[in-house]
């Protein structure tokens, strides 16, 4: 199975984007997935997470209240519904599972730039 990310871009702080994941395959539907991000000269952190069905969520510290992630199985879709960027969540936002030691999903995409100006 392969991810893509998509839908990122450059906001002026305060400002919205609505990610999105596509998964081909059957893996992703059973698996418990997360958003990510990597700054420049930081580590990969991960955002937020969700359950397989998608009852159930967590988020960094960070972006509690302004960020939602969701899903749609049927259309093998997540998303990242970001709300009052900062400066800070600019970063290339990656999709993946939950467990990065899986191999049910190969390689990681190549992620979506998020970019947040002052």
């Amino acid at each position: 199975a392969q991810l893509v990310e998509s839908g990122g871009g450059l906001v002026q702080a305060g400002g919205s984007l609505n990610l999105s994941c596509v998964a081909s395959g059957s893996a992703f539907s059973i698996n418990p997935m997360g958003w990510y991000r990597q700054a420049p000269g930081k580590q990969r952190e991960l955002v937020a997470t969700i359950t397989a069905s998608g009852h159930r969520t967590n988020y960094l510290d960070s972006v509690k209240g302004r960020f939602t992630i969701s899903r749609d199985n049927a259309k093998n879709t997540m998303y990242l519904q970001m709300n009052g960027l900062k400066p800070e969540d600019t970063a290339v936002y990656y999709c993946y599972a939950l467990d990065i030691g899986t191999t049910q999903f190969g390689s990681w995409g190549p992620g979506t730039q998020v970019t947040v100006s002052t």
